[in-house]
C-alpha cells in the first residue's frame, strides 16, 4: 500500500513538471518562504530492505537543491530569520531554511559539509534522550528485526500474527503493517514493550542504535558551535505529544529545551513536534508550545511559509525532502509549492 502511495505520488511530481502546471501555480502557492525537513543526509546504502529510505537524502541532493536555490535568488536564513521576517512582515525577498530532525551524527558528517559549501545555515531540533545515549528508534529498532528474520510473531489486535519477511518485499509488507499497528497503539509504554519484546526475541540491541546513529553531547557541543547550526529541541524522547496528558506533554517541551540550554550553554528557541502530524501535534502542542516560550515550532504538515504565518508561529508547515524522491526534476516543483498545495488540500494554513 505504501509503495502504491509512494508511486502515485512520484507519478504527481512528474505531472507537475512535465505539464509545466508548477510554473502556473507558483504565483498562488510559493508563498513568501519554505522551510525544508530533513532527516538523515548520507550516502545511499546498498541493502535491498530500507523501510526508512524515505527519511533520507543523499550529499548529493542536498547539493542540487542549494544550487537550484541559489540560482534562483532565494535567500537561505535561519529559523531565527524566518521569525524575524514573519514578524516585521518583511517578504522583499523569498527565503529557504533547512531543518534537520532528531540529531542524527550524518548530520554534521554529511550535512554540514555541504551546507559550508554554500555558506548555508541549518537547524537541528535534538532529542535530549538521544543526544544522552537512552533514547529508543524504535522505526530503526524494527527495521532491525526484520531485516534479520524470516518471519515475525507479533500480537496486532490481541490476534496472534505470524509475518513473512523472507524476501526483501515480504519485509516492506511486513514493516509498514508493524509500524502502522506501532503508531496507532494507545501510549509510547506500549510501543516500546511491543519493540522490546520484538528486539528481545530476535536478538537485536535496542539501546546501540541511538548511540550509533545519534551526536552525543559532547559531539553537539562543538557542532553547536559552528556558525552554521542552530540547534532546537524535538522533546525528551521523542513521544506523540498529542497521546500524552497536557501535563506530560508541557514537560516533553519544556524539559527538551531545558536539558539542551545547559548541556550546551545557548539559549534553544525553536522546537519540532516528533511525527509532526495531525495525530501528534494540533492545538494544545501549539499553545503549550507558546507558554514554554519557543520563538517558533514546526510540525510535518506539507506546505509553504505565507504571511499568515506570522499568526501561527508554533504551527509552521514544512517542505519534506523525502528520500523517495530525489529526482533534479523536481527541484522546481517543490520550490513552487504546488506540490504541498496538492498535499494539505490547497490551503495556504493548516493549523487547525
Amino acid at each position: 500500500m505504501k509503495q502504491f502511495r509512494n508511486n502515485v505520488i512520484r507519478a504527481g511530481l512528474e505531472a507537475l513538471y512535465f505539464t509545466g502546471a508548477h510554473h502556473l501555480m507558483r504565483p498562488l502557492f510559493a508563498g513568501v518562504g519554505a522551510i525544508f525537513m530533513l532527516h538523515h543526509v548520507r550516502p545511499r546504502g546498498d541493502a535491498d530492505f530500507q523501510p526508512n529510505h524515505h527519511l533520507e537524502v543523499t550529499p548529493e541532493f542536498l547539493r542540487l537543491m542549494l544550487a537550484h536555490l541559489r540560482s534562483h535568488g532565494i535567500d537561505i536564513v535561519t529559523m531565527d530569520e524566518v521569525h524575524q521576517r514573519l514578524i516585521d512582515r518583511n517578504f522583499s525577498r523569498r527565503f529557504a531554511c533547512f531543518t534537520l530532525d532528531d540529531g542524527y551524527r550524518d548530520n554534521r558528517d554529511f550535512a554540514l559539509p555541504v551546507m559550508r559549501e554554500f555558506g548555508a545555515p541549518m537547524t537541528v531540533y535534538v532529542v535530549s534522550d538521544f543526544a544522552g545515549g537512552t533514547g529508543r528508534l524504535w522505526w530503526v529498532a524494527l527495521e532491525r528485526v526484520i531485516a534479520r528474520a524470516s518471519s515475525i510473531e507479533a500480537r496486532i489486535g490481541d490476534v496472534a500474527t505470524r509475518l513473512d519477511t523472507s524476501t526483501p518485499s515480504a519485509k516492506q509488507e511486513a514493516f509498514d503493517r508493524l509500524h502502522d499497528w506501532l503508531r496507532s497503539l494507545p501510549g509510547e509504554h506500549d510501543v516500546a514493550r511491543e519493540i522490546s519484546a520484538l528486539c528481545a526475541r530476535h536478538g537485536v540491541d535496542e539501546a546501540a542504535h541511538c548511540r550509533e546513529l545519534c551526536m552525543s553531547w559532547d559531539e553537539l557541543r562543538p557542532f553547536a558551535d559552528d556558525p552554521l547550526v542552530t540547534i532546537g529541541a524535538h522533546t525528551i524522547t521523542h513521544c506523540n505529544l498529542a497521546r500524552q496528558t497536557e501535563a506530560m506533554a508541557a514537560d516533553e517541551i519544556a524539559t527538551s529545551r531545558a536539558r539542551i540550554e545547559s548541556a550546551l550553554q545557548r539559549p534553544v528557541l525553536h522546537l519540532a513536534y516528533p511525527y509532526g502530524d495531525k495525530i501528534a501535534a494540533g492545538p494544545r502542542e501549539f499553545a503549550l508550545a507558546r507558554a514554554s516560550g519557543f520563538k517558533t515550532a514546526v510540525t510535518t504538515r506539507p506546505g509553504m511559509i505565507f504571511p499568515e504565518s506570522a499568526d501561527h508561529l508554533t504551527a509552521l508547515q514544512r517542505v519534506s525532502l523525502n528520500g523517495n524522491y530525489q529526482d533534479r526534476r523536481f527541484l522546481p516543483v517543490l520550490t513552487s509549492g504546488a506540490a504541498t498545495a496538492f498535499g494539505n488540500g490547497f490551503r495556504r494554513i493548516d493549523a487547525a
